[in-house]
């Protein structure tokens, strides 16, 4: 066989592999499947932002008991400084 035959031959496999391919993945089972993997990844980010949500709770209530122990800390600092200069 010589190199263009062998081209030609690749060509017609591959034209025939990519209308097979192409029947595949636009058949109704296909599309089935798509569809419950796009479901399964709806779930997942469903599942995630809720856990991120939270998160962003617990952070601010952390964030907000670190500004009221700051706060008590100053009112402290400030009442020693006053009774020092007293």
């Amino acid at each position: 066989m010589n190199s263009n035959s062998k081209c030609a031959a690749l060509f017609a496999g591959g034209v025939l592999f990519g209308s097979v391919g192409i029947k595949l993945l636009t058949s109704k089972d296909a599309k089935k499947a798509y569809t419950h993997i796009a479901a399964a990844g709806l779930r997942a980010k469903e599942s995630v932002m809720s856990t991120v949500t939270t998160a962003q709770e617990n952070v601010a209530d952390i964030i907000a008991g670190a500004k009221d122990i700051n706060a008590e800390r100053a009112e402290a600092e400030a009442a020693e400084v006053e009774n020092t200069a007293e």
